[in-house]
């Protein structure tokens, strides 16, 4: 039997099990889980699997490619501030995806960004940036205020 699917139990998708034929016939196969193996069939999933394993070397590639671009990357966020230099508000997640991409063109996702808690005073801070599983950058954000 090939897996269609995860399972904890068995393994990952496109590996091959071999499992009693009533577990197959009563539960694998009508519920999808699970295909004969057969020539075409595992030819099919290791197609799959290269087509994956491609797809997941661009990603990280690309990845790489966004993450020495933060680095080089001094991003100046302005902000409105009351007494004693307090700021209104907040600086989010949200507002530095939006200035990094009006700014420099780089998109990123929200989640990306991994701040702790939104930045509530002026100053100069290094912001966490997980693009993929194996990379991780720091972005640089200057909080000032505006004139």
């Amino acid at each position: 039997m090939v897996l269609t699917e995860n399972d904890p139990s068995l393994g990952k998708r496109g590996t091959v099990v071999k499992v009693s034929s009533g577990y197959a016939n009563n539960f694998l196969i009508p519920g999808k889980k699970a295909v004969l193996a057969t020539a075409p069939t595992l030819k099919r999933f290791e197609a799959e699997k290269a087509k994956q394993a491609k797809n997941d070397s661009d990603t990280l590639t690309q990845a790489q490619r966004t993450a020495a671009e933060l680095e080089r990357t001094s991003l100046e966020i302005k902000v409105l501030t009351g007494e004693g230099d307090k700021l209104y508000g907040a600086v989010t997640a949200h507002e530095i995806q939006e200035e990094l991409a009006a700014r420099s063109g780089l998109h990123l996702e929200k989640k990306h960004l991994q701040l702790a808690e939104p930045i509530r005073k002026l100053g100069s801070y290094e912001v966490s940036v997980r693009l993929h599983p194996e990379v991780k950058t720091k972005l640089k954000v200057i909080v000032s205020k505006k004139v």
